[in-house]
């Protein structure tokens, strides 16, 4: 009683949509491919567990996704953001369970596990971003939402040219593989995309499960750990900066193949602390105005500048990374770490906004 929904493959939901096999499962949710069997089409189903707690976080998912598509109607804007296609209950063994369905696409970490050692092409990374921000941007200032977990995973690809489609024929899989198998109508074309058919791809930003009003927080705690904010991790007051930090983590992500923070916990010290610590190394020392701000403080630190539980620390440096681990140009490197430390400010205000970070020379170079 209040959790998931037993799906069953063939079962059919609000007399419509059938389902056909699972795309993934959450702490939250699972998620179904279905056919519309009136439209005659493909969509994605999300089952939310039936607990009390669920459902009401559900019905606020279903006011900011209903928010989304009522503005976009307005001045066809938002879209890079998924919209809702449907919303209903049902009763199920465990109690009632509230199901949204959105259109359906793989997920940008499907594609980046066939260019992990690398990064995906820096056109491509260029113009996902702009995407990105652009959808940002439209939640930020027109809709007043905070997305609050965006990471590769809440990107979805989406193909307008048909011909992507074909090579794309499994873009339903990516729950169950790290990547997409990328094949054409002659054979296997090896798992990357030729850069034009890479290029004719689109995202948009999915997954409002965790995001919130500007003005009305739902949680404290938000953000998938590496992409979370300084903020976020501090326990202050988060607002819209956060998605733009995570924003810069993602842009570094898909350029590299790398994380730009991966914390792990040690014997003496939690993630968190060592997720500080790295962001440290790599921004350097956190001004005594944020780092005690709050009255956790001593929960980090132990005096301005100096960790609690993390004694040795070992500097590095974006251009450091950038040129000696991964072969960056002297010009790529100084083009690239202009667009991302404004976008990773330690003060929330200072850092930039979707609509500067769309501005940056960098994007449309």
């Amino acid at each position: 009683a209040g959790g998931h929904h037993p799906v069953r493959e063939g079962e059919v939901f609000n007399m419509r949509y059938q389902a056909l096999r699972k795309l993934g499962c959450g702490a939250f949710a699972t998620v179904w491919l279905c056919q519309d069997m009136r439209r005659k089409k493909h969509v994605a189903v999300k089952v939310l567990k039936s607990r009390e707690s669920f459902a009401e976080a559900a019905q606020d998912e279903v006011a900011l996704l209903r928010c989304v598509s009522s503005v976009k109607k307005k001045d066809r804007a938002g879209e890079n953001i998924v919209c809702l296609l449907d919303d209903f209950r049902m009763i199920g063994e465990n109690g009632f369970h509230i199901l949204l369905l959105r259109a359906l696409g793989p997920s940008l970490r499907c594609l980046m596990g066939n260019y992990a050692a690398q990064g995906l092409p820096l056109p491509f990374v260029k113009k996902s971003l702009q995407q990105v921000l652009a959808g940002l941007h439209f939640l930020h200032k027109r809709c007043r939402i905070i997305h609050a977990d965006i990471k590769p995973e809440n990107v979805l690809l989406y193909g307008r040219d048909k011909s992507l489609q074909r090579l794309l024929p499994d873009t339903f899989d990516c729950g169950q593989r790290t990547d997409l198998r990328l094949k054409g109508p002659g054979g296997d074309l090896g798992n990357r995309l030729e850069e034009s058919d890479l290029m004719s791809i689109e995202v948009k930003i999915a997954d409002l499960g965790s995001a919130c009003w500007t003005y009305k927080p739902f949680s404290k705690e938000i953000q998938t750990q590496p992409y979370r904010a300084l903020e976020v991790l501090l326990g202050l007051d988060y607002g819209t900066p956060a998605d733009i930090w995570s924003t810069g983590c993602l842009a570094f992500e898909m350029a590299t193949g790398e994380c730009l923070f991966d914390p792990q916990p040690g014997k003496y010290f939690s993630r968190d602390d060592d997720h500080v610590a790295r962001i440290i190394e790599l921004l350097g020392r956190i001004p005594p105005q944020i780092a005690f701000s709050w009255n956790k403080s001593t929960k980090f630190f132990s005096r301005p500048g100096a960790l609690l539980r993390i004694s040795r620390l070992s500097p590095r440096s974006l251009h450091s990374i950038l040129a000696d681990r991964h072969k960056w140009t002297k010009d790529a490197v100084t083009a690239f770490t202009t667009f991302l430390l404004p976008a990773l400010q330690y003060a929330p205000e200072r850092r930039a906004t979707a609509a500067q970070c769309l501005q940056h020379a960098w994007l449309s170079a």
